[in-house]
């Protein structure tokens, strides 16, 4: 039964509940806004599937460094041009498709705007539909573009209603000994890559050390 457990530290059921209806509303609003806009053809898409994922992110870990305006639509956009600049360089689709991914993670990487659902827009850029295909760089603005954009706007306006801080702004650290040096060399220590800022991990292990102290005083 501990596979059934939560792994996301923190949450509680009216926040699941919260972020079911936020990404539901989001996904349905962005594609009202692309229905209005002029498509390429029968089988372009209104809304592309990696904004599924996208609303994964903001809606239900909001103070995740890659849930963040920038890489949502930094990420999606830059990642579908990726995906276009390789389709029409290399003519073998699966190389095409394994190459774009790779490099998409690269360019995101290097311009601060990690995304993962960034991965699967150079996909579609390479896979998708003809319509798609003939839409070029067009794709990266609609439907890619403003998908992630309206995404974002809605996730700005639900988090300030529920309160939730987006864009992510760390709280302070209590100074309970820590300082980001610690944090930076215990990350060095531990070869690993974590999905949370290094600003948080002082906040929280601060205040982890505060109620220590207070546990072991009384």
């Amino acid at each position: 039964m501990r596979l059934f457990k939560p792994i996301l530290a923190g949450v509680r059921s009216g926040d699941r509940l919260l972020a079911c209806f936020g990404a539901s509303f989001s996904i349905a609003f962005s594609i009202l806004v692309c229905s209005t806009l002029p498509l390429h053809g029968s089988d372009f898409p209104l809304v592309v599937a990696p904004l599924g994922a996208s609303a994964v992110l903001v809606f239900t870990v909001p103070s995740s460094p890659m849930a963040q305006p920038w890489p949502v639509i930094g990420g999606n956009i830059v990642s579908t041009m990726i995906g276009v600049v390789i389709y029409q360089a290399i003519p073998n689709m699966e190389l095409a498709a394994s190459i774009a991914v790779g490099a998409a993670i690269l360019i995101m990487s290097l311009l601060r705007c990690l995304h993962p659902p960034g991965g699967a827009s150079a996909l579609t850029a390479v896979i998708g539909s003809d319509a798609i295909h003939t839409a070029g760089f067009g794709f990266a603005l609609l439907p890619v573009g403003i998908n992630s954009v309206t995404l974002v706007m809605v996730g700005l306006l639900f988090h300030r209603l529920t309160s939730h801080s987006y864009p992510h702004r760390p709280l302070p650290a209590p100074d309970a000994g820590l300082h980001l040096a610690d944090i930076d060399a215990a990350l060095e220590d531990m070869h690993e890559i974590f999905d949370i800022s290094r600003e948080d991990l002082d906040a929280l292990l601060s205040r982890a050390e505060m109620h220590a102290a207070k546990r072991k005083a009384t």
